[in-house]
């Protein structure tokens, strides 16, 4: 077995070029067995004006569309922000193996907070979870986005 090696580095930069698109500055990253990177996306709600074209959701189709299934068994996704309850459920449903994730969301989350989706006995599927990877770059990207919008 190979050594753990973190793709959050991209995620972040996926969530630097969300923000410089003018959108909340969240990335994701999907990984295939053996550790190569399938899928990034940065969060697209605004430019194509979908509330679904969250930065999970963007890299979830596009390596569910490589890999031509609707399953991702053995993936890993990498995610700037805790998913909300919608991403949440969209990993379960891909069968995502492990979700690491780097800032915790009190408002809006769906795996640590609130809804708490992989906990209930509904859930078919709970990937391993890790969280607070890379957690202080992520929670400053989101600061300084909203920081003057407030």
């Amino acid at each position: 077995m190979s050594p753990f090696r973190s793709h959050m580095d991209r995620a972040l930069a996926e969530a630097r070029a969300a923000a410089r698109r003018g959108e909340v500055p969240v990335g994701a990253v999907v990984v295939a067995p053996g550790g190569r990177i399938v899928a990034a996306a940065g969060n697209r709600t605004r430019e194509l004006a979908d509330p679904t074209a969250h930065a999970e959701i963007l890299a979830l189709r596009a390596a569910c569309a490589e890999a031509r299934s609707e399953r991702l068994p053995g993936y890993d996704l990498y995610v700037t922000l805790e998913p909300c309850p919608m991403c949440a459920s969209a990993i379960g449903q891909a069968r995502i193996a492990r979700l690491y994730y780097g800032a915790a969301d009190p408002k809006s989350g769906g795996v640590a907070h609130g809804a708490r989706v992989f906990a209930h006995p509904q859930s078919h599927h709970v990937p391993e979870v890790y969280d607070g990877i890379a957690e202080a770059e992520a929670e400053a990207l989101l600061k300084a986005f909203f920081a003057p919008r407030r």
